[in-house]
């Protein structure tokens, strides 16, 4: 089972945390199983951006982003060209390093 390590994020997972992840779950819900808290205000269903990771390493062995997830990437905040939406993003057979943004487009966090 490929490896999902997440790096440090002050919030959510201060120490980092790696975990295993089924090929075939998304980013985002492998993050909520494994208690690491991560935004998804639109419940998963690719019309917000607060679910928002930048993969650092193992992009290639994900899916390809759609039209949809690419347009609404355009309103993240602090864009890279290796950001995704993590309720999108679907876990392949490599490992990953993912990067979770310090800031949303949420002011508030919903606490899913």
């Amino acid at each position: 089972m490929p490896q999902i390590v997440f790096l440090p994020h002050e919030e959510l997972c201060p120490e980092g945390m790696v975990i295993e992840a089924e090929p075939g779950t998304s980013i985002c819900d492998a993050a909520l199983q494994n208690g690491i808290e991560i935004e998804h205000a639109c419940e998963k269903s690719c019309a917000c951006t607060t679910c928002h990771v930048y993969v650092r390493e193992g992009e290639d062995s994900l899916n390809e982003n759609t039209d949809d997830e690419d347009d609404l990437l355009d309103k993240a905040w602090g864009l890279e060209p290796d950001s995704r939406l993590s309720c999108q993003a679907i876990v392949g057979d490599e490992d990953l390093i993912i990067e979770i943004p310090k800031y949303t487009i949420n002011m508030v966090s919903e606490n899913h």
